[in-house]
């Protein structure tokens, strides 16, 4: 049903587009209410409106944080215009329906990014303004309500159409958004008392998300999918594409693989080359040249089509090389012009700078139908309080570097996890398998098919630990010296003589990296 509006209360805190709105009101002949600061901006641009202190006689007080809370303009808001006993009480008391509520609220959200004082931060959570969109919303038979300035276009629209009216279609969308943005708004400051009280896990979990876009397609085209954003800062990622075609669902997903394994490498330069959210290559070294070839070098069958982060910047010399294959994505950390010139020749390459992202390490979530799992970061790559070396060999200080390395890199890899490195460079990695065995195998023989030679005397890291000595003497027989694993099975002293009679080193972390 399509309902007149008399009365609209406007009370906006981004004063950005209400002119356009303010010409369309004045041409239906809508009054207008308002307060503090929107009230002078109405006045200053030339239109009628009534003070709300006046039009309920009742002057704001506590510094403005009671105005709007007053009868007059709740049950303007929420009376059921068909109701008898409430159009009877509206009447006694004389007050009039308010038909369209515009509100945005206190900007809670930008302050929280701008400064750490809680004061600050508290005054700006908005009581006045949510509690008016929810009656509005909840009364959507007879009230329109607008919660979004990009949604003023739409509603004039529907006015015009209507000769002042709206539609009990768009009543309904506008308080589907309405509730949309209470329930966003109340989640970040839920969010932002949890952190502040370092609470990881309260009983009731919200996780808030501003929609940055809708992408073509999900994992596969018959899927239909969006990117959200789950921060205070939810206008952008905090990375930059410069080229290419638009991102898919799974480039996103490599993408934040890759920047995720990124993030853990410190000092050298380093490069991470990506699969279906798998890593196919990651190599540390002091040239950035050389750790986007030993990567690459890796397993340069799967990096086809993959996504490649580095961080460090791509010179001419090394988008050269990159131009020689065939890649989704490229992120860096700048590029400059030349290699600029030679990646954009690839019309389809997705080319990103990431050199002002900032990972922010919040939790981690997993969603299945009704539930959600969530745990915090694996941020763990050894404690030196637990590990140990469980041979007589020993290894020097180069060695237990390379260790750190390679058992850091099977917290990126799906498990069971095998992780195969010579010189800061995985040379052959097995993932995913339900058996270690077959992680071994797998590792072994993507080692054996493109870097035969960087076997022997390479390391060798498992997620967690053998269940028995199969995976261990494969190992031994393809050449490893080194194997550096959680421990812990009932079997341990079974593989510790193993590896003792094959001379080789053996390390427990006491740290297990699954990740399913």
């Amino acid at each position: 049903m399509n309902l007149k509006i008399k009365n609209a209360l406007i009370s906006v805190f981004d004063k950005e587009s209400i002119p356009s709105l303010l010409r369309c009101l004045k041409k239906h002949n809508i009054k207008i209410i308002s307060s503090g600061g929107t009230y002078k901006s109405i006045k200053k641009l030339g239109y009628d409106c009534i003070e709300l202190s006046r039009y309920t006689g009742f002057k704001e007080m506590l510094d403005g944080r009671v105005k709007t809370l007053h009868p007059k303009i709740h049950a303007g808001i929420l009376h059921d215009r068909k109701n008898r006993i409430h159009r009877g009480e509206m009447s006694k008391q004389n007050f009039p329906s308010i038909d369209l509520i515009v509100v945005n609220f206190y900007p809670f959200q930008k302050v929280v990014t701008g400064t750490k004082n809680s004061n600050e931060i508290i005054e700006n959570i908005d009581i006045g303004g949510p509690t008016m969109v929810r009656a509005a919303a909840k009364n959507f038979k007879n009230v329109t309500i607008i919660t979004n300035k990009n949604d003023y276009s739409s509603l004039i629209a529907e006015l015009e159409k209507n000769n002042g009216r709206t539609s009990l279609k768009f009543r309904e969308i506008m308080s589907s958004k309405a509730f949309g943005l209470t329930a966003y708004y109340d989640a970040m400051i839920a969010n932002w008392f949890n952190s502040k009280l370092n609470i990881q896990f309260p009983e009731r979990k919200t996780i808030f998300g501003r929609k940055l876009k809708s992408l073509r397609y999900g994992e596969n085209p018959h899927q239909k999918s969006s990117i959200y954003i789950n921060d205070y800062e939810d206008k952008k990622l905090g990375f930059i594409q410069i080229h290419g075609k638009e991102l898919s669902y799974n480039n996103f997903n490599d993408i934040f693989s890759s920047l995720d394994i990124l993030e853990s490498i410190k000092g050298k330069a380093a490069t991470v080359i990506i699969k279906h959210a798998n890593p196919c290559g990651i190599s540390e070294h002091k040239d950035p040249i050389e750790s986007f070839r030993n990567a690459y070098a890796c397993d340069p069958i799967s990096a086809f089509g993959g996504v490649i982060a580095c961080n460090y910047k791509i010179s001419k010399k090394i988008a050269q090389e990159i131009s020689k294959n065939f890649l989704e994505v490229i992120l860096s950390k700048g590029f400059d012009k030349e290699s600029l010139k030679i990646l954009k020749k690839k019309k389809n390459l997705r080319i990103i700078d990431i050199s002002k992202f900032k990972p922010k390490n919040i939790m981690s979530f997993k969603v299945f139908d009704g539930s959600f799992l969530i745990q915090n970061k694996n941020k763990v790559i050894l404690d030196k309080n637990k590990i140990r070396c469980v041979t007589k060999l020993k290894p020097n200080k180069k060695e237990l570097a390379e260790i750190k390395f390679a058992f850091n890199v099977t917290k990126y890899v799906k498990s069971n996890a095998i992780v195969l490195c010579s010189n800061f460079s995985t040379i052959g990695i097995g993932a995913g398998q339900p058996s270690r065995l077959d992680s071994c195998k797998l590792a072994i023989q993507k080692a054996k098919q493109f870097q035969p030679g960087k076997i022997r005397n390479s390391v060798a890291a498992s997620d967690a630990f053998f269940p028995f000595e199969d995976g261990v003497h494969a190992l031994i027989k393809a050449g490893i010296k080194i194997i550096v694993q959680p421990g812990g099975s009932i079997r341990d002293q079974e593989v510790i003589n193993l590896a003792n009679k094959a001379k080789i080193k053996m390390l427990f972390t006491g740290v297990r990296h699954f990740n399913h």
